[in-house]
């Protein structure tokens, strides 16, 4: 899940960086709603976290003018203020749900799943794909009924596949689709949590599920 951060305060940003890369998340940060605006034309973000106390354009009037501009992200307004009158700005403005500070953790991940199984079709909750099953909702993977223990990013890797059952993805797409901005593309990165991938998903004698595409990258099996 692609996640766009926009927020000003560092020690805020920073937290929210690293625990949404913890749980499995990639996450961008921006500190300002023009760096967001061209952002979020630029790429098809899961979702956006977005401060409404911003520096020069505010998080209402960036929340307007991505909608205005046709960026469809669902967007999740935080605020320290609690008035009743910004709630109701901030959703009018397009935003799809507001959290106040201080927040719970779990809270503002179980908001931003909600979010996610609001896009289209092809990001239900749960997906299916020969023995595996990916339960969004409760971020759990199993074959054939018994439950597989994942990292974050060898879930968000299994995750990408899954949703593009059979299709060739590239080093890259996989790359931009699980980890932040600021990887290092040049690396084996991919190869790396996709061998641990195949150390769990797989059953000795039996093919393995991610297969190679040989100058490409990685394609999971449709059975």
């Amino acid at each position: 899940m692609r996640v766009l951060v926009v927020e000003d305060d560092e020690a805020l940003a920073d937290t929210l960086v690293r625990g949404l890369s913890r749980d499995g998340l990639a996450p961008d940060r921006v500190d300002c709603g023009e760096e967001a605006l061209w952002r979020a034309r630029a790429t098809a973000y899961d979702a956006i976290v977005l401060d409404v106390m911003l520096p020069g354009m505010d998080g209402v009037a960036t929340c307007a003018r991505l909608r205005e501009d046709g960026v469809r992200s669902p967007v999740l307004m935080l605020t320290a203020r609690d008035a009743v009158r910004d709630r109701v700005d901030g959703l009018d403005a397009g935003a799809d749900d507001y959290l106040s500070k201080p927040f719970a953790w779990d809270e503002l991940l179980a908001r931003l799943r909600a979010l996610g199984r609001r896009g289209e079709v092809a990001h239900r909750p749960v997906l299916e794909v020969g023995p595996l099953t990916l339960d969004g909702a409760r971020r759990e993977v199993r074959r054939n009924g018994e439950r597989v223990e994942l990292s974050g990013r060898e879930y968000a890797l299994l995750e990408l596949m899954m949703r593009r059952p059979g299709a060739a993805l590239s080093r890259l797409e996989l790359l931009e689709g699980a980890w932040d901005a600021a990887y290092e593309n040049r690396s084996n990165v991919i190869d790396v949590h996709v061998a641990g991938l195949r150390r769990k998903l797989d059953r000795r004698g039996e093919p393995s599920l991610i297969e190679t595409v040989r100058g490409v990258g990685y394609r999971l099996r449709e059975t």
